[in-house]
């Protein structure tokens, strides 16, 4: 009795490091930002079946989505440590203020890269012999602001493969449909990562860092993002119609379309005071309405 007395407080203290750890390693991969990728990839896989796809499916594309999100996730802060440290703005992210070790994060990234190609492989032959290439194009990515403007288009060409590695996954092919929809994905990243970088122009010069706004200033990245989401909306009524979707997609598409004109009225050259409710919480409605909306024309078309 006296000695599992003595164990309670033990594991009591072991959980609770646990769960702290495992908060923390969420928050340093922002887990809830998946929902900007997950619909649409979940939508490349509707089309691909022209339905519901089964529930294996479903959570295999669910599994490589996860493990691709957290691998890059974890990758770009290893690789971005030395300018977190000295970037006022992520100076308190988990690795430069020590609440994770760099091994753990090497450890973590290694276990999501795994999850990916697992789940490749139990999807089909073609999206496991892709996975490394998804891999590579996810890594990449970190060290894409050390010497291209392009960053914004690379970032947005990660997500942008969620619905066409989802359409090979089940399909073991690829459709003009499905590329279009990914490119569409990635023009509409590419656009609102340019708003995101806005807040960054000043460190980014400083540390010879690339990107749009300090390149050219942060009113023409906005112009800039607009034009991007005007060309990701054209493709997306492109799609729709190579798709024999009907008015619940197009109706989708005008909502989607209002939040956009909505987040780009947050954000002013002069003002970027509101640009995390554009980015995090507008792009987050946007995503889960084009599911929804496509989905559901879809299920009844």
């Amino acid at each position: 009795m006296t000695e599992q007395a003595q164990m309670l407080p033990t594991e009591a203290s072991f959980l609770k490091q646990a769960w702290s750890k495992l908060s923390t390693t969420l928050e340093m991969i922002k887990f809830e930002h998946s929902v900007f990728a997950l619909p649409f990839a979940l939508t490349g896989a509707m089309l691909a079946v022209g339905g519901w796809p089964s529930w294996r499916q479903l959570f295999w594309i669910a599994v490589a989505m996860v493990g691709a999100r957290s691998a890059a996730m974890a990758f770009n802060r290893i690789a971005d440590l030395k300018f977190d440290a000295q970037n006022p703005r992520t100076q308190a992210r988990a690795l430069p203020a020590g609440r994770l070790s760099l091994r753990f994060a090497v450890a973590f990234t290694v276990a999501a890269a795994a999850l990916l190609v697992l789940a490749a492989w139990e999807l089909n032959p073609l999206a496991f012999k892709l996975s490394p290439v998804a891999l590579a194009l996810l890594l990449l990515y970190s060290y894409t602001k050390r010497f291209t403007l392009l960053s914004h288009i690379v970032l947005g060409s990660c997500l942008g493969l969620s619905p066409v590695a989802a359409w090979i996954a089940l399909r073991g092919d690829v459709s003009a449909s499905v590329i279009l929809l990914g490119v569409a994905v990635t023009l509409w990243v590419a656009g609102f990562d340019m708003i995101y970088a806005c807040q960054d122009v000043d460190f980014d010069r400083y540390m010879g860092l690339h990107s749009i706004p300090k390149q050219f200033g942060v009113a023409v990245a906005l112009y800039a993002s607009a034009a991007l989401h005007v060309l990701m909306l054209g493709l997306l009524v492109v799609v729709a119609a190579m798709s024999g979707l009907g008015w619940i997609a197009m109706a989708g598409l005008i909502a989607v379309a209002a939040l956009l004109a909505y987040e780009h009225l947050l954000v002013k050259p002069s003002d970027l005071s509101r640009l995390n409710a554009a980015f995090f919480t507008v792009n987050g409605y946007i995503s889960i309405l084009f599911f929804l909306s496509w989905a559901a024309s879809i299920l009844v078309r």
